[in-house]
């Protein structure tokens, strides 16, 4: 009987294989089978309701997943099978410490978490704090930015990701990334934050967030001229 991973390389690419393994350079290039996004979310949903017994029995097994591909169906499937919150917490608490790249870690969408916003917030706080694994960081950071920059936002959540000082690439460029989001969605809460002096954010978080919310086809060109003002020196 063909096993996930039997049935994953079918649906692989090699041509697609070679192209995400220049996305994912923290990822050996071996361990990457080449199913493209929308056939490997294909075989998610399929695999959790047509199989969740086996879906179940993936998600439990030994971490980390011998492939690249394998580690994203495992992300894919904690969204599809959590009925709660809590649930998907347990899941990814296990989880999350053995991602090892950025795509992995973005890919995660939990639907159940927009229906408990208040302890996803206080979940957030956790797996930003000191001492957690990078990609436990950053998946917090854009859990962020995926939930609470709309209706669910407060000023006091800048204070989150403003607060976080880690040296990792991939950590900051979350951090920037929910910064520029935060300019264009949340314009008067977040602008003191890059007006200040000295700046609230280290140089290259402040001036990446700039560039990201001026490249934003959302932002006037006089926006984007007031944005470009507040670049700081220092950022790489």
């Amino acid at each position: 009987m063909p096993t996930i991973h039997d049935e994953l390389a079918k649906l692989a690419d090699p041509a697609y294989r070679d192209f995400q393994a220049k996305l994912v350079p923290t990822v050996e290039p071996e361990r990457i089978l080449g199913v493209r996004t929308p056939e490997l979310r294909r075989y998610a949903r399929e695999l959790a309701r047509r199989r969740p017994g086996d879906a179940r029995a993936f998600v439990g097994s030994a971490l980390p997943h011998a492939t690249y591909d394998e580690m994203n169906l495992h992300g894919e499937l904690i969204g599809l099978l959590s009925a709660s919150a809590e649930e998907a917490f347990c899941l990814l608490d296990r989880f999350l410490p053995h991602v090892d790249n950025w795509a992995t870690c973005d890919l995660i969408r939990v639907p159940a978490f927009r229906r408990e916003l208040p302890a996803v917030l206080e979940k957030i706080r956790e797996w930003v704090a000191p001492g957690q694994p990078e990609y436990v960081v950053r998946f917090g950071v854009t859990q962020l930015m995926e939930l609470f920059l709309d209706e669910a936002f407060e000023p006091g959540q800048l204070e989150i990701v403003a607060g976080i000082d880690r040296p990792e690439y991939y950590v900051n460029m979350a951090r920037a990334w929910y910064f520029s989001f935060a300019l264009i969605k949340q314009e008067a809460a977040t602008l003191p934050l890059f007006e200040g002096r000295p700046p609230r954010l280290d140089a290259w978080t402040h001036n990446k967030a700039l560039q990201k919310a001026r490249e934003s086809r959302r932002v006037t060109e006089a926006q984007k001229e007031y944005l470009q003002s507040l670049k700081v020196r220092g950022g790489r």
